[in-house]
């Protein structure tokens, strides 16, 4: 049976950086409501992020009360479900495009044998795979899946799925797109934790390649560890507004407690001191300061995750790739890597991973916007 590698990623982020508009958006809206100014500083100072991207530009001359990009949010008149579907369509596919002429040179891509996508941010039919296939010269004959409202954690299904179809055909070569315009779906609100989860969503797109040639990680193995009684403290719903998310206060600690319980299956029997490379998805400066806490892990361990979080925020199932992305650009061979993803259920979806041998180049070098 074949084994299955991620030969490589390559990553794009729209040209918007939109972070400190949002934030003097947030602080006018919670100073004219008379809500709590202090509070939400605070969590600005250190949520750790510095830059989030969006595929919406913001109006430079707007009040600082409102929030205007590109005519979608007008003061208080926010956009219908539908006005953000349109904007989808219109915006996802030339970040996908981006991505993927990074990860494949136009000549490679006609060995393309399965198209796998991730998004809980958008939906259309016929829809991102076809605008792949149609953009980038994907084969029409490959075989497609789309991985749908799975949330942050959906990179490591796709992944799994990869995998299972590389050991099945060893010829089989996987584009894995993961894309996410999570700012389509802000919220008018002063409600200041639905604000605190609008400080660290972003917009963004990872691509892979997963194959059998044996370069880049070697994919081991996948755990799922359901965190008991924490169903409703990540949820995702399409409402009549855009799509409605709950990001509790209370996730940092159900991780906390629940991964030490979970450590030893996660990690198939290896002792945590021995994993190399942690790649944790930075669903959070709290998320990833739980996960050192709760794995005893040294501040090092996690500094990929927290410099992806700072230079891009929360960009959902495409954030843990940038992770990889990172750590596949240098290290040595044998070096045992973990990553680990947390979504809807509470779940987190784990992989284990070694270096083998050095990554293939991509097509261009990612840079910080497209």
């Amino acid at each position: 049976m074949a084994e299955a590698y991620i030969n490589r990623v390559a990553t794009a982020v729209p040209p918007h950086n939109v972070h400190s508009a949002f934030v003097d958006y947030a602080l006018a809206r919670l100073i004219a409501a008379g809500r709590q100014t202090v509070t939400f500083q605070r969590m600005v100072d250190r949520c750790g992020i510095a830059r989030r991207y969006s595929c919406l530009s913001p109006d430079p001359e707007c009040p600082p009360d409102a929030v205007s990009a590109r005519d979608f949010y007008l003061g208080s008149r926010f956009p219908t479900t539908d006005e953000r579907m349109r904007a989808f369509r219109a915006q996802a596919p030339v970040l996908a495009q981006s991505a993927v002429e990074r990860l494949i040179p136009a000549r490679e891509r006609s060995r393309i044998t399965h198209l796998l996508i991730t998004c809980c941010t958008g939906f259309s039919a016929p829809g991102l795979d076809f605008d792949i296939m149609d953009r980038c010269c994907v084969p029409r004959t490959a075989e497609r899946t789309m991985v749908g409202f799975m949330g942050c954690y959906a990179a490591m299904n796709a992944l799994k799925l990869a995998r299972h179809i590389v050991r099945s055909d060893r010829k089989a070569r996987v584009l894995a797109v993961n894309l996410e315009l999570c700012t389509l779906h802000l919220h008018d609100t002063v409600d200041l934790e639905q604000l605190l989860s609008f400080l660290i969503f972003a917009d963004g797109c990872a691509a892979s390649l997963i194959s059998a040639e044996p370069h880049g990680f070697a994919i081991s193995r996948f755990h799922a560890a359901s965190i008991p009684d924490s169903t409703g403290l990540i949820t995702w719903n399409i409402g009549d507004s855009g799509f409605d998310m709950v990001l509790s206060g209370k996730v940092p600690g159900a991780l906390r407690k629940a991964l030490p319980r979970n450590i030893d299956e996660i990690l198939d029997g290896t002792p945590p001191e021995l994993i190399n490379l942690w790649a944790v998805h930075p669903g959070g400066r709290s998320i990833l300061d739980a996960v050192e806490q709760a794995l005893l892990l040294p501040p090092a361990a996690l500094g990929a995750s927290r410099d992806v979080l700072r230079r891009f925020g929360n960009m959902s199932s495409a954030t843990v790739m940038f992770v990889l992305e990172q750590m596949l650009k240098s290290g040595k061979p044998g070096e045992l890597g973990c990553a680990m993803a947390f979504g809807p259920g509470v779940v987190a979806e784990t992989m284990l991973f070694e270096r083998v041998g050095v990554p293939l180049p991509v097509a261009r070098e990612r840079v910080d916007a497209v």
